[in-house]
């Protein structure tokens, strides 16, 4: 029983329009319908015709509504058609979010699930293949099938997968022997497929980070990639059609021949290459849309149908406007204007579907002519907002009018606010845990969880919805189901490439000049060759790989090469090792002082606080709400907090923050909220203030903004203790501000701030809390080394339900630019043209201004005053600027919600992580973000230029590249952490070396026994590499050693050999023996064996003089040996000599060797 559809049950009005769709008297029409009753109506026909639904509507904004509307009536079964962008077809490079959600819905029509599917209209303009060719690419996998796999895997690439080494993201299969792993859109995790011969002996699920698998299934389905499939044969008449297409364009120029002959050329070759979507028409005579891929009796609801027309209109017209600028100057191809469909071609596909259209007014309908029409009496509901004693009227009046009201009221800790509240004001309120079942009295309120965007009534039959998202200014947003990530921080370095600089512990800073393999007395072993300044070479042997990591330094400036055999490794090692000692006692000493003094013991969370907490329209992340629970944890111990929280850009800080100061102020203290710039002040006050409106707190700020009268008021306010919350900048730190009661100072980006500055702060510190936010990620390695040293937490997660940000990368056209401006201001957003050179901005500015002349056009750069800066940024954040043409020193903390599209010109001359953070400041709102990434018109030719395209590519998606960019960022924010001297000596000595000597430094001060570090060297006579027939990528190769060289105990062992087998199935002898050997020598280092060495016919062991083996054992066993095994001792080490019986057998018996003497 569901009384929001029993209710509809006895609605005359709902009786006739839920019987002209089981009669198929359709279109109908229904009149007098309004927002959030519309979707009312769609459940309740959903639950009574049990049909799937397609709901259309005219705008992204109003499709996200009805989507969580319709949530709260269908649950799980709706979903959020994304639309494609068809201006931006042809773009290089073009992100995967959207395919992925498309597929995900695609998948599960083709599946037959009963769903609503909501969509804009342009979603539809879309073209795909027909549902059936679709239906042949997906295919199902069994164990015990047989496939060619060379077919197989040329099938994926028709499908739109890219072959690639390892599959880090969607969209990628690797091939290796006998083992296929496939990484398809629709699953969370990639399979694996084991073939034996042409049998599918095992599938395996695959956790995409660490390429293992993670379990075995019996069969999985695979889906293409792409929206655009065909096979050979559909190649041939697509190449036919485009070279027919070009030979009869007239006005054909070299830069449309070129890009044609490239597309013919990546078809022959069978390549899957990104934006062959935008030739489907070549391919296929007949195409289809999204309607076509619903069944046949399927219920399809056009919301406002005029609406709809205008929308679809305004882009057919944007669309039709920028394919014939393209094709008039020479990019596209004449046919290529026929890549979408008209709106006319939708309305003959929906005219044999059962149309439903829903009307708030009566009108003449443009496009249809409806068999029935069906009003209904239906009104917003009309109840006062925020003002609780005005609401409390409202709902007493229609509870004397004989209503039965439903309030949905979010959740269960505002519930029980509302409830109260109402209570209070005498209003006839219950509250009803699970209002399904519940026999509705009239004259009463019925409060319960659950929201709409909008509330509504039936007038006639004196039934009342109403929702909290109306009555409150905080919109609540529904809750997203989080889904498990495969991304984690990056905890070890192996992404080495040749050229790349490395240190290795002993001999310094050298250049990685690639794997050889050397064969030495018919003995064949893999090196890795490092070279050193003038010309000097050493080859590391991969089982002392451990020794080797990536240099990472603070800056992108090459770092010097260090000589062998000269003492200035050791020499700035020693220096390094000084400084990091000095560091970590301050960082010690000032610890104890903190953790000694006391400060104010904050009582438990109030109601008001769990309140305000429900309140946030967000989900939190995990990582949000353990750094929440650190900070609570500190108030409440009367310890005085000194907390670092750090996270990128848009990952939750300031909500921390804000938890904090909603709980230091529920206990009568005071706030400081301290901040680098001016706009940051005005931004984070704004937050502040919007976020506690409901309560009674007063926010103020403090900036040279506010007029000499303001700021005399706000300072009175802060004495006389009137003032709860103050943000400002270094302005709160003058003499003249008085504190009545100061509980907590918040500090936003502290490395900005000057040293008079800090110095001031450090006074503050001594008795408040303080939380400080950075925006620069810590590395983790770091992070481990200070702990219990440095109060931290890390936000690592992005949040939830934040849209992916639309990445496109292009060639550098004024066309595209005017029209991803013009798109941005249609919606009254705002765009970042990012240029990077001071000199001639102005222009770059004037010439935008010239492009769009509609658009309000200011620039910013670093050269100019501080002063000049924030007044044309506070025009940004202020609107007044909607295209601001900036440098890369704009405002990294800023949060501009309306600025959606950042133009980055020339990103190929920028380094990843640049681009990371910058596209970072677009996509913090819940609409649609876009990052264009231009290059240099004809700036390169092909092959180069895709080369330089994949790198991007990377980084729009899941490669390496992003890998490198999070580490340049850490990198940075280990420099603002530890300071600039230290940052120095970083540089020196790389970044592992570094954060090495700071943990050795931290225990050693903590009274931990620190080991001393020796090596052991292995040289036994036998093959022990690994051979390119079984791993031939060099990058995995170097993975596997590093792994191989990391083991220590027999887990390890056992786990780096079923990894190996996992990955790359059956072990050849020789990397058998690699494991052997790495297992043989960690156990000899743990007993204290320095080498191992075989020599005529004995293996010599030995061991430096503070070793743990066993002197008895080993007596015993030379005496029983007879001569065969013999210990020695000279200048303070041991030697044990083994005579070898079987030389094939050695490592078996040195193992059994080595386990007798432990």
């Amino acid at each position: 029983m569901n009384i929001f559809y029993d209710f509809l049950d006895s609605n005359k009005n709902y009786d006739r329009l839920r019987d002209s769709i089981k009669e198929n008297k359709t279109p109908v029409l229904a009149t007098g319908v309004v927002d959030g009753q519309k979707t009312h109506l769609i459940a309740g026909i959903t639950n009574d015709v049990h049909k799937s639904n397609l709901v259309i509507t005219h705008s992204e904004l109003k499709a996200k509504e009805i989507y969580n509307d319709l949530k709260f009536f269908l649950k799980d079964k709706v979903v959020l058609y994304p639309a494609k962008d068809i201006i931006f077809y042809w773009a290089d490079v073009k992100s995967m979010d959207i395919i992925k959600e498309r597929f995900n819905i695609i998948s599960r029509l083709i599946n037959n699930e009963e769903i609503t599917v909501v969509v804009t209209v342009e979603a539809l303009f879309d073209r795909l293949v027909s549902k059936n060719i679709f239906e042949d690419f997906v295919f199902d996998i069994k164990v015990g099938d047989t496939y060619d796999i060379d077919e197989l895997c040329k099938k994926l690439v028709f499908m739109g997968y890219e072959h690639s080494d390892v599959v880090e993201g969607q969209g990628q299969f690797a091939r290796r022997g006998g083992i296929v792993d496939i990484y398809s859109a629709v699953n969370e995790n990639p399979i694996r497929l084991d073939f034996f011969d042409e049998d599918v002996d095992a599938i395996k699920t695959l956790d995409a980070k660490t390429q293992r698998s993670l379990g075995n299934i019996s069969e999985a389905k695979i889906y293409p990639m792409r929206e655009l499939v065909y096979n050979e044969e559909q190649v041939e008449i697509a190449i036919k059609n485009i070279e027919k297409d070009l030979n009869s364009f007239k006005n054909k120029t070299d830069k449309i021949k070129m890009l044609t002959d490239e597309v013919i050329e990546k078809l022959r070759e069978q390549k899957s290459f990104s934006g062959v979507d935008r030739y489907i028409q070549y391919f296929y005579d007949k195409t289809a849309s999204l309607i076509d891929y619903f069944p046949k009796d399927s219920c399809f609801y056009i919301d406002e149908p005029n609406r709809v027309r205008e929308h679809g209109d305004f882009i057919i017209r944007e669309f039709t406007n920028s394919i014939e600028n393209r094709i008039d100057k020479g990019y596209m191809l004449p046919k290529q204007i026929e890549l979408v469909f008209s709106y006319d071609d939708l309305l003959k596909q929906l005219s044999k579907k059962n149309t439903i259209l829903l009307s708030n007014i009566t009108y003449t309908l443009k496009d249809y002519k409806p068999k029935e029409l069906v009003e209904f009496a239906v009104r917003s509901t009309s109840i006062a907002k925020n003002d609780p004693d005005m609401m409390a009227e409202d709902l007493i009046y229609m509870c004397q009018r004989q209503y039965k009201i439903i309030f949905l009221a979010g959740g269960h800790t505002r519930s029980e606010r509302i409830l109260k509240e109402l209570l209070d004001r005498n209003v006839n309120a219950v509250y009803v845990e699970n209002i399904d079942g519940v026999e509705l009295s009239a004259g009463i309120v019925y409060i319960t969880r659950g929201s709409l965007t909008h509330g509504f009534e039936y007038p006639e039959d004196k039934l009342a919805i109403v929702s909290d998202n109306e009555l409150f200014t905080q919109e609540k947003k529904k809750k997203k189901k989080k889904k498990s990530k495969n991304g984690k921080p990056i905890e070890s370095f192996t992404d080495l490439k040749v050229g790349d600089y490395v240190v290795h512990e002993n001999h310094g800073i050298g250049v990685y000049r690639g794997i050889e393999q050397i064969i030495a007395d018919g003995v064949s072993k893999d090196y890795m060759k490092v070279g050193y300044a003038n010309d000097g070479v050493i080859y590391v042997s991969i089982d002392q790989m451990s020794l080797v990591q990536k240099y990472i330094g603070g800056d992108a400036a090459k770092p010097k090469l260090n000589k062998l055999g000269t003492v200035s490794w050791e020499k700035a090692k020693t220096k390094a090792r000084n400084a990091v000692k000095i560091l970590a006692q301050d960082l010690v000493d000032l610890y104890a002082q903190r953790q000694s003094a006391r400060g104010y013991q904050y009582s438990a969370d109030t109601v008001w606080q769990n309140e305000f907490e429900e309140a946030f329209p967000y989900e939190e992340t995990d990582d949000q709400l353990n750094a929440i629970a650190d900070c609570k944890r500190d108030m409440e111990s009367g310890k005085v907090m000194d907390r670092l929280v750090c996270g990128d850009v848009g990952f939750g800080k300031t909500e921390v923050a804000i938890r904090a100061a909603f709980k230091t102020v529920q206990d009568g203290k005071q706030v400081a909220f301290l901040v680098p710039t001016t706009i940051l002040a005005k931004q984070h006050y704004s937050t502040f203030a919007s976020r506690m409106a409901d309560f009674p707190i007063n926010v103020d700020m403090l900036s040279r903004f506010r007029t000499p009268k303001q700021q005399r008021e706000t300072i009175a306010g802060i004495e006389n203790g009137s003032v709860d919350i103050v943000v400002g900048t270094h302005r709160l730190l003058s003499k003249d501000i008085k504190f009545k009661d100061l509980g907590m100072v918040i500090v936003d980006e502290e490395q900005r701030f000057g040293v008079a500055h800090k110095e001031k702060l450090k006074a503050l510190r001594k008795n408040v809390n303080v939380l400080t936010l950075s925006a620069t990620p810590i590395p983790r390695t770091l992070h481990m080394s200070m702990t219990g040293i440095r109060d931290m937490s890390l936000l690592e997660e992005a949040p939830n339900d934040r849209l992916p940000i639309q990445t496109y990368v292009m060639e550098y056209n004024p066309e595209f630019v005017k029209d991803a401006i013009l798109r941005e201001l249609a919606r009254n957003g705002q765009v970042y043209y990012l240029y990077n050179r001071v000199s001639n901005i102005d222009e770059v500015a004037a010439q935008i201004q010239a492009l769009v002349p509609e658009a309000n056009v200011g620039f910013a750069h670093g050269q100019m005053s501080e002063r000049e800066l924030e007044n044309i940024m506070m025009e940004f954040l202020d609107n007044e600027i909607n295209v601001l043409v900036c440098t890369t020193i704009i405002e990294t903390g800023l949060d501009i919600s309306n600025a959606n599209t950042i133009i980055i010109q020339d990103a190929d001359c920028m380094g990843l992580s640049q681009l990371y953070q910058l596209r970072g400041r677009v996509g913090r709102s819940t609409r649609t973000s876009y990052a264009y990434l231009m290059y240099r018109q004809d700036k390169v030719l092909h092959e180069v230029s895709e080369k330089r395209l994949q790198t991007i590519k990377e980084f729009t998606e899941f490669g390496s590249g992003f890998k490198i960019a999070m580490r340049d960022l850490e990198i940075r924010g280990a420099g603002n952490l530890l300071g600039a001297e230290q940052h120095g000596h970083m540089d020196t000595v790389g970044y592992e070396m570094y954060c090495k000597l700071l943990d050795e430094a931290v225990r050693e001060l903590k009274g931990e026994k620190i080991e001393e570090d020796f090596e052991t060297l292995i040289e036994i006579k036998i093959n022990a590499y690994i051979p390119n027939s079984y791993i031939s990528s060099e990058f995995q190769k170097l993975e596997m050693y590093k792994k191989i060289s990391l083991i220590n105990n027999e887990n390890d062992y056992y786990d780096v050999q079923d990894e190996l087998l996992d990955r790359y199935g059956d072990l050849p002898r020789a990397v058998q023996n690699l494991l052997d050997i790495a297992l043989v020598k960690s156990s000899v280092h743990t007993l204290g064996g320095t080498s191992i060495a075989q020599r005529n016919g004995k293996v010599l062991i030995k061991f430096r003089t503070k070793n743990s083996v066993n002197a008895e054992k080993t007596m015993a066993l030379v005496a029983e040996s007879k001569g065969k095994i013999m210990v020695t001792s000279a200048g303070g080490d041991t030697t044990l000599s083994y005579t070898i019986k079987n030389e094939n057998n050695i490592l078996s018996e040195i193992k059994d060797l080595v386990k007798q003497i432990m």
